[in-house]
């Protein structure tokens, strides 16, 4: 076999690694998947799956023995150049319920891929963070530099807890670390948000759709076929540090929950009634409303194509077609 360059995408059978291969194998490489499959599946990745360039290995690179056979595996392929870090717990209620899942699932696969990384030399990250690390600022702009950083939730702990090995990382054995954080991202393969709820929920109950809090909480939304433009964007960029550290969203102020679940009903089951819950957070950890920077981006000359109702729009129709509906 002739020796490739090899990318490790690490969740890449979930909803953004979907997205992701089919732009790395464009560039000519080859592509070693793995995932635990807790909410990934092969079947997200379509005929891409097939593809002779892509490897697909199930395992948990929490674990260290499977994390370092899956190196094996992608040093055998070829030259392994840099890691794309997506497998987390997505479920954040599901990990203030149980601490040790955004232990396991968010901040040890993030130290066992970097323990990995330096035994095997392989010398650039791409991490997938996340707007949670920032915690609840009420209407101060998050910009990369404000701190404290305060999450709220452990899945924002485990984040930003992530970032900080990685930052030692570079320090000590990498060579490049891009540390992308993010707020929502919308589009398909959906495994889980409020549109796939939403939708779910009328597929329940056609007549009512329950919605957590009072529809007040405003957020931001990115497509995410925007979300991987902008990660390979910043990626592509000479710079002289070791650690980027940059925003990805889009540049306006979001839309509301109550906006978002009056789209879903008038797309999906437009004579349901919205019943809206108490208060302005979802639940323990929710960020009810943030304004998030993307100056940094857009100083790069990169802006997303869709804003937040054009994100949600678009989506909202994927993932009913998704769902059969």
């Amino acid at each position: 076999m002739s020796q490739s360059t090899v990318s490790i995408v690490a969740g890449g059978a979930g909803f953004i690694g979907a997205n992701l291969v089919p732009r790395l194998l464009e560039e000519g490489r080859h592509v070693l998947v793995v995932d635990n499959y807790s909410r990934g599946s092969a079947n997200n990745l379509g005929h891409i799956a097939s593809d002779p360039r892509v490897t697909l290995i199930q395992a948990d690179v929490s674990d260290r023995a499977a994390t370092a056979e899956t190196f094996r595996r992608a040093a055998s392929i070829g030259t392994v150049d840099e890691v794309w870090h997506l497998a987390a717990n997505s479920d954040i209620p599901a990990g203030v319920q149980d601490s040790d899942v955004d232990f396991k699932d968010t901040f040890r696969t993030t130290f066992e891929l970097l323990r990995a990384m330096r035994e095997f030399g392989v010398p650039d990250l791409h991490f997938a963070s996340s707007s949670a690390i920032y915690g609840d600022l009420g209407e101060q702009s998050l910009h990369e530099s404000i701190g404290p950083l305060l999450p709220i939730s452990n899945y924002g702990a485990m984040k930003l807890a992530s970032e900080a090995q990685a930052s030692a990382a570079a320090e000590s054995f990498l060579r490049r670390v891009n540390l992308f954080r993010f707020p929502n991202v919308v589009g398909v393969p959906a495994t889980h948000g409020v549109l796939l709820d939403f939708v779910n929920k009328l597929a329940a109950t056609p007549d009512v759709l329950h919605v957590l809090g009072d529809g007040t909480q405003q957020k931001a939304y990115l497509h995410v076929s925007d979300l991987v433009a902008a990660m390979l964007a910043v990626r592509a960029r000479k710079v002289e540090g070791k650690v980027e550290v940059v925003n990805i969203g889009p540049t306006d102020e979001g839309v509301t929950v109550r906006w978002i679940a009056e789209s879903v009903v008038a797309r999906v089951r437009p004579q349901a009634r919205i019943a809206f819950g108490q208060g302005n957070k979802g639940w323990v950890g929710d960020v009810p409303k943030f304004n998030y920077s993307t100056a940094r981006l857009q100083s790069y000359g990169w802006t997303p194509k869709l804003g937040s109702a054009q994100a949600i729009a678009r989506a909202i129709d994927e993932i009913a077609r998704q769902q059969g509906v």
